[in-house]
Formats: structure tokens, sequence, C-alpha cells
């Protein structure tokens, strides 16, 4: 028999032939592409061939490189995301989405947390940092609610734009609550840790993000626009222009050199990125570049994200849900049907879209891997004891996510497209 190692490539090998084909076939069905990955890891991963057993709540290697894979797969997804965002970066043309990433999450996080410790039993640390976990949407699972390449919107979109741009920026800002958990570890009364808190991980990490975003987005901007464009002029560069490919690379070495150095001067990284593509495009919002680009990086998320399904599969393979406890499927099941959309309805209850387009934007909160990352990040820096249980209670969370929102996300917006709930009458409210 050969090598476990030999069939886990066999296993990407197979995975990536056959996703287009499985993309496509999935188009006009109500099925989510993410869970035939993760049903096809739980079946490979359950045959006696040997495989690894993969334990990310108590095995250190696993949960460092699921922390790792998990990073790169939010990066890539947060800079596609940014690149397909038309509107500019400014207060008011996003003026719907402030009150999803400031009433919205916030709230769920409450709710996450008091849930958790009232009903699950856990430390107040351990609850804070569950809520944290659970309260970004996802921008990696979250591309049926997202709006399309650059270029292909035919008309504007309030709906697939909210919640893109809640999706982009609330995996950063999900951040400074982690660290709250972490922070609160052993800790009974507030103290000076709290002002460190208040002071460093959430004015400072907040704002050295949105500027080495701002910074990165302006520079790659030139870069791309001006000087790389400049030397397109010559002879030679006329007679072999810079390929779809080439273009994709500056994409990816941008955001590489957003997130390092936002997290050299201690921000957040996941913000940076985000911003950077977003004000990058702006440099040329027409140019053919940005659509070679978010080309580029939907192939490196895609394959990064089936390799990550295969792993959430094989988790389950080992058995994580069966560490599920009663609360913590309650959990899941309230974060879904109740939490998301009631902290929804309440941020978005001055927002002036139809009553059914703001329900199907509070409902649509896609829970995913930016989940995981934190729960990886937290497992790997706090010291939480057993994460097991809430190993078990988030991947249910998840699970049920994937299956109910990717069944209802095509036909809660197709029905509010039919009902003209999708977009605000009045154009004035986002230019």
């Amino acid at each position: 028999m050969a090598e476990s190692r030999i069939y886990i490539y066999l296993l990407i090998g197979l995975s990536l032939l056959v996703a287009v084909g499985v993309q496509r076939r999935l188009v006009n069905t109500l099925i989510p592409f993410p869970l035939i990955y993760i049903l096809i890891g739980w079946g490979v991963f359950s045959l006696p061939i040997n495989l690894p057993a993969i334990d990310l709540a108590n095995n250190t290697a696993h949960a460092t490189g699921a922390e790792y894979l998990t990073e790169f797969l939010v990066i890539a997804s947060l800079s596609a995301a940014g690149i397909a965002i038309d509107r500019p970066f400014s207060w008011r043309c996003w003026n719907q989405v402030w009150p999803l990433l400031l009433i919205t999450m916030p709230l769920s996080i409450i709710m996450v947390a008091l849930f958790g410790w009232y009903f699950m039993g856990l430390t107040v640390a351990s609850a804070i940092f569950l809520g944290a976990v659970l309260s970004p949407t996802d921008p990696v699972l979250a591309s049926s609610v997202q709006v399309g390449p650059p270029g292909e919107e035919a008309e504007r979109h309030d709906i697939r734009f909210n919640l893109t741009v809640e999706a982009g920026a609330n995996d950063g800002l999900a951040f400074p609550f982690v660290h709250l958990g972490i922070a609160a570890i052993g800790m009974t009364a507030m103290g000076s840790w709290a002002t460190h808190w208040l002071l460093e991980d959430l004015v400072w990490r907040v704002a050295a993000g949105v500027g080495a975003g701002l910074l990165v987005g302006k520079l790659g901007g030139w870069y791309v626009f001006t000087y790389l464009a400049k030397g397109e002029q010559t002879e030679h560069a006329k007679k072999k222009p810079m390929s779809y490919t080439s273009e994709g690379v500056v994409g990816l070495g941008a955001i590489f050199c957003a997130y390092a150095l936002a997290e050299i001067i201690h921000g957040y990284g996941f913000l940076a990125v985000f911003i950077s593509a977003v004000v990058a495009k702006q440099a040329q919002p027409d140019h053919d570049y940005h659509a070679f680009s978010h080309h580029f990086l939907e192939q490196v998320e895609r394959v990064m994200l089936i390799v990550f399904l295969l792993i959430l599969g094989a988790y389950l393979a080992n058995g994580i849900l069966d560490a599920l406890t009663w609360s913590g499927a309650l959990l899941g099941i309230c974060v879904v049907f109740l939490i998301r959309p009631l902290a929804g309805l309440m941020g978005l209850a001055a927002c002036k879209l139809p009553l059914y387009g703001k329900f199907t934007m509070a409902f649509l909160g896609v829970r995913g891997v930016g989940s995981l990352y934190y729960l990886t990040y937290g497992e790997n820096h706090g010291e939480f004891g057993d994460t097991t249980a809430l190993w078990s209670a988030v991947m249910f969370t998840i699970l049920l996510s994937i299956v109910i929102h990717g069944v209802m996300a095509p036909v809660m917006l197709r029905k509010a497209e039919e009902k003209a709930a999708h977009q605000l009458s009045d154009d004035k409210d986002v230019q």
C-alpha cells in the first residue's frame, strides 16, 4: 500500500480536476458547493487507508497549520472582494454598511457571549472569545451573496454590496474582541489590562490597519497604472504586453505587502488587505487590469478553499461533532436563525431599503473560514484549556450556515430583486 501522503496528493489532484465541473453542475441547483467537498473529505478520511487523523483542537501542529492556511485563504478572499467593489471608499458611499459593522457585529458578539456563559457554562474569557469567533461574516464561503467580478454588475445591488463590504471589513474588526477574550483569561476584575486593550488592540490596531491599507492601496495604484503603464509604452512592451498571470502576481504581491506592513506596525492585516484592494481599484476603476487580477486571485482562493474543505471533512471523520452538546447545537441554530437576523435588523433599522431587502441582508450572514481562523488563532495564542466544546459548536454552526445560507441565498436574493427590494430608490444615498 502506498504512503498516506500519496493518497492525499491523489485526493487533492482529483478534487481540483473536477471542481470546475462540479461548480457548473450546481449552478442551477440549491446544493452548496462547499458542502460537496466537506463530504468528500469526510468520506475519504473515513476509509481504512491509514490517512492521518486531523485534530485541530488538541494537536498543536494541526492547529498551527490550519491557522496559517485559513489566514492565507482569508487574505486572498478579502483582496478579491475589495477589487470587485466599484464604489469609492468613503463614509457617504458606504453609509449603509457602517451600521452592520458598528451595531450588528457588537450585538452579535454580546448575544453569543451571553449564550456561551449562561447556557454552555463557559468562563467569561471563553464566552467573549466565542462571541468574537462567530461574529464575522465570511468573505470566502459567501461568494453567492457578494458582488460579481469587476465590470460585471449590470445595475446597483445594495444587498450584495453591503454584504460584500461587511464580510471584507468585519474579518478585521473581529480581531479586537478575540484579543479581548485572550486578555480576559484569568482576570476577575477590570484593571490596566482593559485600558491596554482599548488603546492598543482596539484603537491603535484598527487605525494602523486602515492607515497601512490606504498607503499600500495608493502606492499600488500608482505602481500599476503609472509606473508599469509608462513602461508598456515602449515598442518591446507593446509586442509583449503584461499577461494576466503577471498582473495577478502583482496583485498578490501587493496584498502580501499590505498585510505585512500592517502587522509590522501592530495593525490588523485583514483590514489593510481589504482597504488596499478597494483603494487601488479606485485609481482607475474601469481598467481591465482589475478583472484579470480578480480572476487570478479567485483561482488561488479556489485551490486553497478546496484543500481546506477537505481538511474540514477529515476533521469531521475524526469525530469532532461527537463532542457536540445540546447547548452547542442550540447556539448554532440561534446564530443562524435568531442572533444574526435580529442583530442585523436592529443595525439596519434606519436603512432606507424596503423591509424585505433589510431582512434578506440581516439573514444572510454566512459564517465560515474567518471563524475557523480566529478559533485556531485563539487556541494558539491563548490558554483557554480544552477547546473541544468550542470547536464542536463552531463546526456545527458553520456546517449549518453552509447548508441554510447556501440553499436560501439564491432564493432570497432573487425574490428581493423581483420585489425591487435590492436597491435604494434614491441614488443620492450612495453617491
